[in-house]
């Protein structure tokens, strides 16, 4: 008896231990950045914990100021608000940084929907200084192992949380019909760029 006594008392003591558990330790916030412009301000977290590389990358070029002055020097328009806007330092000497690892979404789950930032490259592994701002979802960017050839696609890292329709104006603004980058990409060029201002960290 006093057995099943001891076992009843440990029964009813369970659900007491429980309650007193400590909590266990709210996740940090990710970082935010406002991309500062004269069209307005756009905020995007970066997420660092799935895409560490990428998202470091971006804020190495936030911390040391490399993206200020910096153009949206390119605007794809597939349809209306479907394509997406570039911007960075587009290889300037003296701003960019040694080019990085390839994150390709399989490894981190993050995809190419609307309103996520990604890094343009060439072959995998030469992402540098320029980032993209998807309009609209876009699977064709994700890495595709069942394709032939390149099926790395594109590392997103990142959402923009605020400002979305900043986003939009840039994508909006009128291209030039005549200019080009290095002579490609013509019709992509804005007749006007809007530059970043600034690029700093902000508080969630």
């Amino acid at each position: 008896m006093r057995w099943i006594a001891a076992c009843l008392l440990s029964l009813v003591a369970l659900p007491v231990l429980a309650q007193t558990a400590p909590a266990p330790s709210p996740a940090a916030p990710l970082p935010r950045v406002a991309l500062t412009t004269a069209a307005g301000t756009i905020v995007v977290e970066v997420d660092t914990v799935h895409a560490p590389i990428s998202g470091n990358n971006f804020l190495r070029y936030i911390d040391q100021k490399r993206l200020d002055g910096a153009p949206f020097y390119r605007v794809v328009k597939v349809q209306d608000h479907f394509g997406f806007v570039q911007f960075g330092v587009n290889n300037a000497r003296g701003k960019v940084l040694p080019p990085i690892k390839h994150e390709p979404t399989t490894l981190t789950g993050i995809k190419h929907t609307d309103f996520t930032l990604s890094t343009p490259r060439r072959a995998p592994g030469t992402a540098a200084g320029d980032f993209t701002i998807l309009l609209g979802d876009q699977p064709s960017f994700d890495a595709d192992p069942t394709k032939p050839g390149d099926n790395l696609g594109y590392a997103a890292f990142a959402h923009v949380v605020d400002g979305k329709d900043v986003v939009l104006k840039v994508f909006d603004a009128p291209n030039s019909p005549t200019a080009t980058l290095g002579g490609y990409f013509k019709g992509e060029i804005p007749a006007a760029p809007v530059k970043i201002l600034t690029a700093r960290r902000v508080a969630n």
